[in-house]
């Protein structure tokens, strides 16, 4: 297929995410205070999207607390610069299962909620975008499953087209990029849809390029996309993601390093992309640009 870089980007800073990555560096926000002036630095360097999750203050374990997604909201809508906010809605669809020989009943770990209580928090706080995960999928972590059933999916995009907010498809695998047309198809989800591909998160897609090309593939030619691996692959997906015609992630969610040895901040990173977008002949755009492309609107919280 022939090469269709974008030309106009737009750089994702999802800046703490929900991994146990708390205590691996200084650097991973945990209050409500540190996630915004985190994202508000990732902003500056030149992100025009953050996707924020929340953490316990205290501990830094990942939490839900609607109280502290406000917080966060209102610390970042209140700051000097503008930046487009987007909440995860990814929590409370944990299952634990227990050992092979004995999986029920469902042990320490599992957070199952009703479709309410996952979109109760972008009810509250209105960003213009939100997280959507597209299927259900194993986590490398133990007998662990992130579960979003079709029927959860269904409850919670038309929550979020009802509210006005984008949902982001986060598509870690190519049938959930299946089942996010068929959401569109039935009207669930409006179109042009915006799909996030996560790319090397076990045991979702791997993140060779063959895959990833799949991937890409099968994004509808009129919707619009970022892409995203962890660790070390970071920064190459970076070039990968706008070479093949697409958008940027990185952040602290899911990468804690700039070079070898040299933990990063999220501001480092998004400075690290910004940079290579650069040097391929691409321009950075800003959250304006991105609310225009993706008819976005910015409200205050309900």
């Amino acid at each position: 297929m022939p090469l269709a870089m974008n030309r106009e980007v737009f750089i994702t800073c999802a800046v703490t995410g929900s991994g146990g990555t708390q205590d691996r560096s200084p650097h991973v926000p945990r209050s409500p205070q540190q996630i915004a002036d985190s994202a508000i630095d990732a902003a500056k360097a030149g992100a025009a999207i953050v996707h924020c999750h929340v953490r316990d203050p205290e501990t830094g374990k990942p939490a839900r607390d609607g109280a502290l997604y406000r917080e966060v909201t209102e610390r970042i809508r209140d700051a000097d610069v503008d930046v487009v906010l987007n909440l995860t809605a990814g929590m409370g669809g944990d299952l634990v299962f227990g050992s092979p020989s004995a999986p029920l009943p469902l042990t320490e770990g599992t957070d199952m909620l009703s479709a309410e209580e996952r979109v109760a928090h972008v009810a509250d706080c209105r960003p213009e975008i939100c997280t959507l995960d597209c299927g259900t999928m194993n986590f490398a972590e133990a007998d662990y499953v992130m579960t979003t059933t079709p029927g959860m999916l269904r409850a919670m995009g038309s929550m979020m087209t009802e509210l006005g907010v984008k949902p982001e498809i986060e598509a870690f695998d190519t049938g959930h990029l299946w089942l996010a047309k068929a959401l569109v198809d039935e009207g669930v989800l409006s179109s042009p849809a915006l799909v996030q591909l996560c790319m090397g998160v076990p045991w979702g897609a791997p993140d060779d390029l063959n895959t990833f090309m799949a991937m890409v593939n099968n994004v509808p030619s009129d919707w619009t996309w970022s892409a995203f691996a962890l660790g070390r692959h970071q920064m190459p997906y970076v070039a990968a993601a706008v070479l093949a015609g697409g958008n940027v992630r990185v952040g602290l969610e899911d990468n804690l390093w700039l070079a070898k040895g040299q933990l990063a901040t999220n501001a480092q990173l998004v400075e690290r992309a910004v940079t290579i977008i650069e040097n391929l002949g691409a321009t950075v755009v800003g959250p304006e640009q991105v609310r225009e492309r993706l008819s976005l609107t910015k409200r205050a919280p309900a």
